[in-house]
């Protein structure tokens, strides 16, 4: 079990944990009932923790938080939708319009 990211927002916490499990990457939160708001200074070592269960998946599971935080690199192209064709933008996976996937088989 290893710590892959902390923050004082439960919600952005639980934010991370879902794009982990949705890779494949089993996760639980440490002091994810813990209130931090409650003190007027409240200390780090009470915040939410997103952890990791197999060590192995620690790097991937870092690459994938960094990727969602700071977002789709710039430049990457449009796309159309082959089964609507509406452009989209280059860092959807899914078409916004009808929610067809860009990589899907037609």
């Amino acid at each position: 079990m290893r710590s892959v990211f902390c923050d004082r927002e439960p919600a952005r916490v639980g934010y991370f944990q879902s794009v982990l499990e949705n890779a494949g990457i089993a996760t639980f939160i440490r002091n994810q009932n813990t209130n931090t708001t409650m003190a007027e200074m409240p200390s780090g070592l009470f915040f939410p923790v997103l952890c990791v269960v197999n060590d192995e998946d620690f790097e991937r599971a870092k690459e994938l938080i960094i990727e969602v935080r700071d977002g789709t690199p710039d430049g990457l192209p449009e796309w159309t939708c082959a089964k609507c064709g509406e452009s989209v933008p280059g860092g959807f996976d899914l078409c916004w319009n009808c929610g067809h996937d860009r990589l899907a088989a037609e």
